[in-house]
């Protein structure tokens, strides 16, 4: 046994030919890792691209991700099981309305848990003070309710109480929690104009997913609403918690329980079936801009690809070098492939990391808990080294055609 002057082993054959040594792992990774050190900001700048293909793509599957956990928190927390019953259109084309014993008529229904109600009082406006001109009520709606609401639909108070029987029968009012916004009140005691009178606002209600047209209203007892705010009593929405192993068999019979005489004119829905929809437009859209993370991972392996052709025209002398030491085509495709690789993999590993810290950032800020699955972590490094394979194959190529001579001929 000899040793060539590279410090790989040689041995002879019987033929007299010199067999060179493979290289190992250790050895591949040090040659590869030797061109990436002796470019920095070379590497810095093409390992962006990769990063910020990678980084779009994990934050937008971690952000979507972290949605449909919050959504399905939501929905743990108040329940697939609300079903809600509003008026439709009568024959003719106008606006129906529902019985005022519906409410009783849904509840005696087998499997219904609860039923309350809701009635817009079409006439009433609310202000934050009487100066406030007619034509600026924010668009907030003032809606009769029955106390039983908040067990029903699963309200949460922010501030303050809700209406009960001493409150509901004089000028106090709740307020949502958008309307509680735009009229400028962040505690109860103070006081709303409200159908041309004072109310006093006894509490400001969290905001609601299942019921979010709650969150502009402000809610008023039912009999202080048919007493001094004119409203003829006719509930508007019909909200009703249900059996969940029962919900599609309620649902069929609703219509025709809220008004026997005209179930055509019912409208019946399932709210967390909207937050379903909402969720399915936003994965159309998540698909969308993974579109657009992945156009910028191909730019990024471009950027790799011409960086490793330069490095090929760069090094010609090196290359020359090492195929006069003994070095065969195989060990020097093996070393432009593994630089390549190593190249795109530090983009891979930069962009994951920045898109957790992104999916982290915007969560924390929505008030959202942080899901990035595994498998997209996975899947971005895994994509960067098939990228960085297929970018740094010409080049390597390329160098691995080099003559000895031809290299070191080259100025």
């Amino acid at each position: 046994m000899i040793r060539g002057r590279t410090g790989g082993r040689r041995s002879r054959t019987s033929g007299g030919d010199d067999m060179p040594a493979r290289l190992g792992p250790r050895d591949v990774l040090k040659v590869g890792g030797a061109g990436l050190r002796a470019r920095p900001l070379r590497v810095f700048l093409s390992a962006l691209g990769i990063a910020i293909g990678i980084a779009a793509m994990i934050g937008v599957v971690g952000i979507s991700t972290s949605s449909r956990a919050q959504l399905q928190a939501v929905l743990d927390q108040l329940g697939t099981n609300l079903l809600t019953v509003g008026p439709g259109q009568d024959f003719f084309g106008s606006d129906a309305q529902l019985p005022k014993e519906s409410v009783g008529m849904i509840a005696r229904i087998p499997d219904v848990l609860s039923a309350s109600a809701t009635g817009k009082v079409s006439d009433a406006k609310v202000y934050r003070n009487d100066h406030v001109p007619g034509g600026e009520s924010g668009g907030i709606s003032v809606q009769a309710t029955r106390l039983d609401l908040p067990g029903t639909i699963g309200l949460r108070m922010a501030a303050g109480n809700w209406l009960n029987a001493g409150t509901s029968r004089y000028p106090a009012v709740v307020l949502g929690s958008d309307a509680a916004e735009r009229l400028g009140v962040g505690q109860p005691n103070q006081q709303v104009w409200l159908g041309k009178q004072w109310f006093t606002v006894v509490g400001i209600l969290s905001p609601n997913g299942l019921a979010p047209e709650l969150d502009a209203a402000a809610l008023v007892g039912w009999e202080v609403a048919q007493d001094r705010l004119g409203f003829d009593g006719h509930p508007t929405t019909v909200y009703t918690r249900v059996e969940k192993e029962a919900i599609d068999s309620v649902q069929a019979t609703l219509a025709e329980a809220a008004n026997p005489e005209a179930p055509s004119e019912i409208k019946v829905s399932r709210p967390s079936d909207a937050l379903a929809a909402e969720q399915a437009t936003d994965q159309a859209f998540t698909g969308l801009l993974l579109g657009l993370g992945g156009v910028a991972l191909l730019v990024g392996g471009v950027g790799v690809a011409n960086t490793m052709v330069i490095s090929v025209l760069e090094r010609r002398a090196e290359i020359g070098l090492r195929r006069s030491l003994g070095a065969t085509r195989g060990q020097i495709r093996l070393q432009f492939l593994t630089e390549s690789q190593m190249l795109a993999a530090l983009g891979g590993i930069g962009g994951v990391s920045l898109g957790i810290v992104v999916t982290a950032v915007y969560a924390l800020s929505q008030g959202w808990p942080t899901v990035v699955p595994p498998w997209a972590m996975a899947g971005g490094i895994g994509a960067t080294l098939v990228i960085g394979g297929i970018a740094g194959l010409y080049p390597a190529i390329r160098a691995a055609r080099l003559s000895p001579t031809e290299a070191l001929a080259t100025p």
